[in-house]
């Protein structure tokens, strides 16, 4: 069995895993809220400790930690590091691989770095990719490991999130793609605007869907700015009550995400979602009359992209 390390960090939230290179099977596990934006306001913070050496420092420590719980040591495995950490608040700003790439991760930009006294384990970091007016960071991974049915045509890939990504791919290369501040848009509507006292949040359950289907057909049929109050005047006029009127305002929003796509231009629609948002980007599809093709579990699709971007450099070293 050969073995990599998978890191996730992003912005708020740190995840290490253990997985086997072959069947991208998770060994071991460590999740921590050391997300990016932490660590550096640590560092700035720190005036003696050179940047690249105050973030491996931080890493070394969930290696070890990954290590007891897994039960032996990882001295000498390769990291394989998406996310945040190439940006200009992680360990090491590298530049973007630019418009068009290869969806399979091929001609990704990797950075590495060798081992060292101080870090036993190579890493490889995975820069972002831009186009001429946007930018990501990990979801590009996620993309290099979603196998698709697809190949030919024009396919559209959604990634739910706190910026959802909508990533068209035609003929293996990715054509384009645009952020969505989807997620980030509700959690400020819902605890910080006027809104918040018309909603509470909860579980998603059958009694919440049509409250949710109409969000749908509302955001995705009108003006968001006006329709927004309609959070409001749902709970003052008693027409719904706030744990349906939470999923009323998550379906405007989600509508309004989603309203441009097209009906007939994509060979089919791809979701790339965690199992929280995988049901409701599913059903706001599907009331707009447009038809999932294949879903990609988040998490299984980094870890196939990262084990894809491993043995490739793995490769390269015994040329």
């Amino acid at each position: 069995m050969e073995k990599f390390i998978s890191c996730d960090w992003g912005t708020s939230s740190f995840r290490l895993r253990l997985a086997d290179a072959e069947t991208q099977t998770v060994l071991a596990e460590v999740n921590s809220l050391e997300g990016i934006a932490a660590i550096y306001a640590l560092w700035k913070n720190d005036n003696n400790t050179e940047r690249v050496s105050f973030y491996l420092s931080i890493l070394s420590g969930h290696i070890k930690t990954l290590a007891t719980q897994y039960g032996q040591s990882l001295t000498g495995l390769t990291v394989v590091l998406s996310g945040m950490a190439s940006s200009s608040i992680g360990m090491l700003e590298l530049p973007y691989k630019e418009m068009p790439f290869n969806k399979n991760g091929s001609d990704f930009l990797i950075h590495t770095i060798a081992p060292s006294l101080h870090f036993s384990n190579r890493l490889l970091i995975v820069s972002g990719v831009r186009s001429a007016t946007d930018v990501m960071r990990g979801e590009e991974t996620m993309l290099a490991g979603c196998n698709t049915d697809v190949q030919a045509e024009e396919v559209l890939f959604i990634f739910p999130g706190t910026h959802s990504k909508h990533v068209t791919v035609k003929n293996g290369i990715v054509q384009n793609f645009k952020t969505y501040m989807t997620g980030e848009i509700f959690d400020l509507l819902a605890n910080k605007s006027i809104l918040s006292a018309s909603v509470q949040k909860n579980s998603f359950l059958l009694t919440n869907e049509m409250a949710f289907k109409k969000g749908v057909m509302e955001g995705c049929n009108s003006n968001l700015l006006s329709t927004l109050f309609q959070v409001r005047t749902n709970q003052l006029f008693d027409q719904l009550d706030t744990m349906s009127n939470y999923y009323f305002l998550s379906g405007l929003l989600i509508g309004a995400e989603l309203k441009d796509i097209p009906e007939k231009k994509y060979a089919g629609i791809q979701l790339v979602s965690s199992k929280i948002f995988l049901p409701l980007y599913s059903m706001a599809l599907e009331t707009m009359g447009l038809t999932v093709r294949q879903c990609h579990d988040a998490d299984a699709a980094l870890i196939k992209g990262q084990s894809l971007i491993f043995k490739q450099y793995k490769n390269a070293d015994k040329k």
